[in-house]
């Protein structure tokens, strides 16, 4: 795995890390500790959507003419969280536990599979379509993540 996708495999467990806190604490019906940890996971996860559908899958997309693929059905799956990730926000702020923790369930599945596909195959294919801009991209990506 070369810094690139390193990069944005740690950014994966970065997120779940953040993901299961907010979990724990909705769990214990902390609600204002909630709120707070629930707009971090969210931050990280817009911030993750954004390295990836702002900067990685277009340089991968012109590098490789490829624009109705992978990155397409990455795009779909983020809309995807992003409605659940929303759902799960409106339960928070009902402080309603079960509707969060079982919209969190969903998105666990989600954010599995997801990131599975994209450590496996596409981050890999983004190495290979980029090799040579990979330390160019990573200061990109720091620049958002400052």
């Amino acid at each position: 795995m070369n810094d690139l996708s390193h990069y944005m495999a740690e950014d994966h467990a970065r997120c779940d890390d953040l993901f299961a806190e907010a979990e724990n604490v909705v769990a214990g019906n902390d609600w204002p500790v909630a709120a707070t940890a629930f707009a971090a996971f969210n931050k990280g996860m817009l911030r993750h959507f954004a390295l990836e559908e702002d900067i990685l899958f277009p340089v991968f997309e012109d590098r490789t003419g490829m624009t109705s693929g992978p990155t397409m059905i990455m795009r779909d799956e983020h809309a995807q969280m992003l409605s659940v990730l929303e759902t799960m926000n409106q339960a928070i702020g009902r402080r309603d536990r079960n509707s969060y923790l079982g919209h969190a369930e969903t998105l666990l599945m989600l954010m599995r599979q997801h990131n599975l596909k994209e450590e496996q195959i596409l981050y890999p294919m983004i190495d290979q379509a980029v090799a040579g801009e990979g330390a160019m991209l990573l200061a990109r990506m720091e620049q958002v993540a400052a």
